[in-house]
C-alpha cells in the first residue's frame, strides 16, 4: 500500500465532529467527539486525528450507538447505526472547530 492510499483511507475514517451542548462543555477540558466509520479502530482513529489536526492524543474512547427505530405513520424503519470516538488531547494542544473570522 502506498503512502497516499494510506492517508486517503485515514481521512475517510473521520466523518464529522459531533457538536451538542454536552460536547461543547467537554471542549473546555480538551475532550472532542467525532463520528467515525464503523470499521475504524482506536489506532486508526489516533493516526487520522493526529495527521489531520496536528495534535497529540492522550486517550481515546469509542462506542457503538445502536440503530434507533422510528415510525412514520404505520411504517417502521431504522436510523443507521454509527460509531462515536471521544478523544482527549494533551493540555498544550487544541482543535479549532469554530473558525474565527
Amino acid at each position: 500500500m502506498t503512502k497516499d492510499n494510506k492517508i486517503i483511507q485515514l481521512l475517510d475514517l473521520i466523518k464529522y465532529p459531533i457538536i451538542t451542548d454536552k460536547t461543547t462543555k467537554l471542549i473546555e477540558n480538551n475532550i472532542y467527539c467525532f463520528a467515525v466509520s464503523k470499521k475504524a479502530n482506536k489506532n486508526n482513529i489516533k493516526q487520522a486525528i493526529e495527521y489531520i489536526f496536528n495534535v497529540k492524543i492522550k486517550k481515546i474512547n469509542t462506542l457503538n450507538n445502536p440503530p434507533k427505530i422510528k415510525s412514520v405513520g404505520k411504517f417502521k424503519g431504522k436510523i443507521t447505526q454509527n460509531k462515536k470516538a471521544i478523544i482527549q488531547l494533551y493540555n498544550e494542544y487544541t482543535i479549532n472547530l469554530f473558525e474565527d473570522n
